[in-house]
């Protein structure tokens, strides 16, 4: 089949084939995890009554954290949390190939969690699912790296545009949070993906918005100012998410027993979910909520039910609820359940916005509610994940806003400067940058993190052992055709010393001193050592410190393995811009 394809289809029409597939099955898989999602949670809540405490949300969160724990320990048996960070990684350490067990596992674990109330969303499994349907249906056709890394943001293109209905947010995402710097060519697969699963949602669950809202007031010249206040608060809430998350995460990393993060995670999420209940699940109906202007329905089965006569108690709680939204999402994924940020995102967003304009209405100013409720949505977006596009595009879609645009994009690209203050990477990056395995959106960075140390490490240098007299080693260069040479201890084949020719031309023309001068008095320390496992950035930063043109590779006990020479590490980065750059 594959050899009837290259002969009958050429290589730019077939990647536009498999784009069109993989925004189908994008879409399916969308569409089952979104009715996943509310069966089980119809299933769970259907005799809840909404207007009295449940206390069965002290459990219901506990069971399904569970549940997906043992299925990613004992089923899965691989790391499926964090979906967008592992589309990344995917992408820059492991040359766009996902697991075929990404394609289905995602959506099990998260339907699950978020079925049974776990604080998150269900945006970044999906995402990994549609990436991970793209990075197996290119590997099954055998297409090379380049086409694979185009799949995978097919799929998370085509995974972003079915879930929300979004095709223009689901491209713009997968350029500003995915992919490396495209072309035009690159771009029509990407579009084609992200139009083909909006259409098959419509075509599977109805073409009605994701949220719908009444009314909102046309854009104002006089608004400006509190939209910019807005912009650099949402900047501000996202910097408290990104680095709450994080801190939160690594505290449950340094729990090593899973059951005791399993306990901890459930006890700190039901709880949450106890006292807010609109913390449970996604919480886009409290989203609909306030966009409606039903804020008091908020306090639907809390401890404050009878108090929503009361707007600042209202403000107080959906203050709380933003604060506390953070210990709920990060217990949920780290305890062991499977979600992503993108609902826990748009929905402090959605508070942050309405808070911020019930305050303002207080003080006497005239400001709509839903239009700040929006906004807030696309300026924490766009701070958190640092895609103001996207924020924009994103929130016109699913609301069907589009006269809002100035509004969005006024609080999104001041929420976007606010964070970028303080916080270089997003909280999707945040993880890989701090090992160093990023690949950026700088061109330069990003092809550097694509080449591999195993491909540059050269053997045919001519070994030393440190007891060699002169007169071997003038034998040694005269056969070589390098002029470094590599001492090695030869029992153990640890790098002691390297020895230059340049370093010992004065003396090699002299018999009389061949037996004199032994080659552990002649060698001299490399400038440095690179470590067989250093990514090509830091490599280069190495050369660039040294001013070295070869530097020796060692493994973890400092054996020899060869010599990286920069000139070669060029040559290849010149290939890769070229080949990445030839459409």
């Amino acid at each position: 089949m594959i050899a009837w394809r290259e002969q009958h289809i050429k290589q730019r029409q077939f990647i536009l084939i498999l784009s069109l597939l993989v925004g189908v099955f994008a879409a399916v898989a969308a569409f089952l995890l979104k009715s996943s999602i509310h069966f089980l949670q119809t299933f769970v809540t259907e005799s809840v009554n909404r207007y009295h405490v449940n206390f069965w949300y002290l459990v219901f969160p506990v069971i399904g954290i569970l549940i997906t724990s043992l299925f990613v320990r004992y089923l899965v048996k691989d790391d499926i949390s964090h979906g967008v960070t592992r589309i990344l990684y995917a992408i820059s350490q492991r040359k766009s190939i996902l697991k075929l067990h990404n394609v289905w596992s995602s959506l099990v674990g998260s339907s699950i969690t978020i079925g049974f109330g776990g604080s998150v969303g269900a945006e970044a499994p999906i995402v990994l699912t549609g990436a991970a349907i793209g990075s197996n249906l290119g590997n099954f056709f055998k297409m090379d790296q380049k086409t694979l890394m185009l799949l995978v943001g097919c799929g998370a293109s085509g995974a972003i545009g079915g879930i929300f209905k979004a095709p223009i947010a689901g491209m713009v995402f997968t350029l500003e949070v995915l992919m490396l710097d495209m072309t035009l060519t690159a771009i029509v697969p990407l579009l084609i993906s992200s139009v083909t699963a909006t259409a098959m949602s419509y075509f599977l669950s109805g073409s009605e918005f994701a949220f719908h809202f009444g009314k909102f007031e046309p854009f104002a010249i006089s608004r400006i100012p509190y939209l910019i206040l807005l912009g650099v608060i949402c900047g501000l809430v996202s910097l408290y998410f990104t680095r709450g998350m994080n801190r939160i995460e690594g505290f449950f990393r340094k729990i090593k027993n899973p059951y005791y993060k399993i306990v901890i995670g459930g006890v700190v999420l039901s709880s949450l979910i106890f006292i807010f209940p609109p913390l449970y699940g996604e919480g886009y109906d409290t989203v609909v909520a306030l966009l409606n202007g039903h804020s008091a329905s908020v306090l639907n089965q809390s401890l404050f039910l009878g108090l929503g006569h009361n707007p600042w108690v209202i403000i107080v709680y959906l203050g709380l609820i933003i604060l506390f939204k953070i210990f709920a999402s990060a217990s949920t994924t780290a305890a062991g359940g499977v979600g992503g940020i993108f609902a826990p995102t748009l929905f402090i967003g959605c508070i942050t916005g309405f808070v911020v304009s019930r305050i303002l209405v207080f003080f006497g100013f005239p400001i709509p509610e839903a239009n700040f409720a929006l906004a807030g949505m696309s300026g924490l977006m766009s701070g958190v994940m640092h895609a103001p596009l996207t924020g924009i595009f994103l929130i016109a879609e699913l609301t069907g806003g589009y006269n809002l645009f100035m509004t969005l994009m006024i609080v999104s690209t001041v929420s976007y400067l606010t964070i970028i203050l303080f916080e270089p990477h997003s909280l999707y990056a945040m993880r890989l940058a701090q090992k160093g395995e990023l690949l950026t959106h700088h061109k330069d960075k990003a092809i550097l993190t694509m080449l591999k140390m195993d491909n540059f490490i050269e053997t045919d240098f001519t070994e030393l052992f440190p007891e060699m007299d002169l007169g071997v080693l003038v034998k040694k260069i005269s056969k070589s055709k390098r002029n470094i040479f590599p001492v090695v201890n030869p029992k153990t084949h640890v790098l002691v010393g390297i020895v230059l020719v340049d370093e010992v031309r004065n003396i090699m023309f002299r018999p009389d001193l061949y037996t004199r001068f032994k080659v552990n008095k002649l060698m001299t320390s490399p400038p440095a050592l690179l470590n067989a496992t250093l990514p090509m950035e830091k490599v280069m930063d190495i050369f660039e410190d040294t001013g070295s043109w070869y530097l020796p590779v060692v493994d973890e006990n400092k054996v020899y393995l060869g010599f990286v020479s920069k000139s070669k590490i060029f040559n290849s980065y010149r290939s890769v811009l070229v080949h990445f750059s030839d459409e």
